[in-house]
């Protein structure tokens, strides 16, 4: 397993979560990163604005501007599209943010949809056991009044060539 991670104190966490787990841990930006494509499987935990966890973090909405939307749409836009580049020809990569805003959710899945050979795929029973009510899919989104969670969105999506 290779986890990626620019952020020295993110870094810092995944090393701590990730003890005694064969893990390689990179602190590179993961648009840019010497790693052979071929994986299996990868996860984009993309950076967001954090909008879905504002019921435990109130506090978040006054450090968001309008703009941050924009530039972290460009950069989740950007990491799905690496990630997408280090898959193999069938295997799935699943994009996850902690926001509800559709430009960092179903836009940014829709834009990989355009560009790159990919399809989506039901992410919904990966979620099933746990939670139900996940509406029509393919992609989940999750609602603090609904599901009693964060305003969490995962989409998985499998290269095609």
């Amino acid at each position: 397993m290779t986890a990626v991670e620019p952020s020295p104190h993110r870094a810092d966490l995944v090393a701590q979560n990730t003890r005694g787990l064969p893990v390689e841990l990179l602190r590179v930006d993961g648009r840019h990163t010497d790693l052979d494509p071929g994986f299996d499987r990868v996860l984009v935990d993309a950076p967001c604005t954090g909008l879905g966890a504002l019921r435990r973090r109130p506090e978040a909405r006054w450090r968001r501007q309008p703009a941050d939307v924009a530039a972290l749409a460009k950069l989740q836009r950007e990491l799905l599209s690496a990630a997408i580049a280090l898959t193999r020809p069938g295997g799935v990569v699943l994009y996850a943010t902690c926001s509800p805003h559709l430009a960092e959710t179903v836009g940014a899945v829709a834009d990989a949809l355009r560009r790159h050979p990919v399809h989506a795929l039901d992410t919904r029973p990966l979620f099933e056991p746990v939670i139900a009510g996940l509406g029509e899919g393919p992609h989940v989104q999750l609602w603090p009044h609904r599901h009693g969670t964060d305003a969490m969105f995962a989409a998985a999506l499998r290269r095609l060539t």
